[in-house]
């Protein structure tokens, strides 16, 4: 069984995943605690349930998604790990907090594990994710899926009753409505865990969100 704990994170409350099991493996996902009293709030509560982690994962490269990953590459030696697409957005977090948010970031860039392949499948504890790639909102966007779960991490892909915006740079209106069809055909009563805002399921989104009808 998997255990998701949520913590909501910077100025755009940003939600950042610490995926575990009974193995005590843990991933995270889309660390973007800038403020450090986000940073002392997840590695706490990995140390306080005694929890290994061992693959800091991104859905997308944009930086409210990755503020912290140099604070996990400090505190746990983890790389982080998105698909390729992106790596114009990952390997620039510092040119991105100057260009979008005026902000100067005083942190080395932090450095990439790994680029993963289309549909590559990673492993933690006893559980599988498989990859499946969501171009719209960014060129590399993903989801994070475990079919045995029936859970998916969607990023900025799809939120609750709405979708992630295409007008960044990168972005691509037909390739999101592409991506929601892919999402469309996973079982009904699949939990989606989203970049921001609440957690919602497939099921609902067919019936409520205009963007999936």
């Amino acid at each position: 069984m998997l255990n998701v704990k949520r913590i909501e994170c910077n100025m755009l409350q940003e939600n950042c995943y610490i995926v575990s099991d009974e193995t005590k493996e843990c991933v995270i996902i889309d660390c973007g605690a800038y403020y450090q009293h986000e940073r002392d709030a997840l590695c706490n509560y990995i140390k306080d349930n005694g929890l290994k982690p061992v693959h800091l994962l991104a859905t997308h490269g944009h930086l409210d998604h990755n503020w912290g990953n140099h604070a996990i590459y400090e505190a746990f030696g983890l790389k982080v790990e998105s698909m390729s697409e992106d790596a114009f957005l990952i390997e620039h977090l510092n040119k991105q907090g100057e260009d979008l948010f005026g902000i100067h970031l005083q942190e080395e860039e932090a450095p990439v594990g790994h680029y993963f392949a289309k549909d590559e499948e990673i492993h933690f504890g006893s559980h599988t994710f498989t990859i499946l790639h969501t171009p719209g909102h960014t060129p590399g966007g993903c989801v994070y899926y475990c079919e045995a779960e029936k859970t998916a991490f969607t990023g900025d892909t799809l939120f609750r009753m709405s979708i992630g915006r295409t007008d960044f740079e990168g972005g691509s209106w037909q390739q999101m409505m592409e991506s929601l069809r892919r999402l469309a055909k996973l079982p009904t009563d699949t939990t989606f865990y989203c970049g921001h805002g609440p957690q919602t399921t497939l099921a609902e989104e067919l019936q409520y969100n205009p963007y999936l009808r």
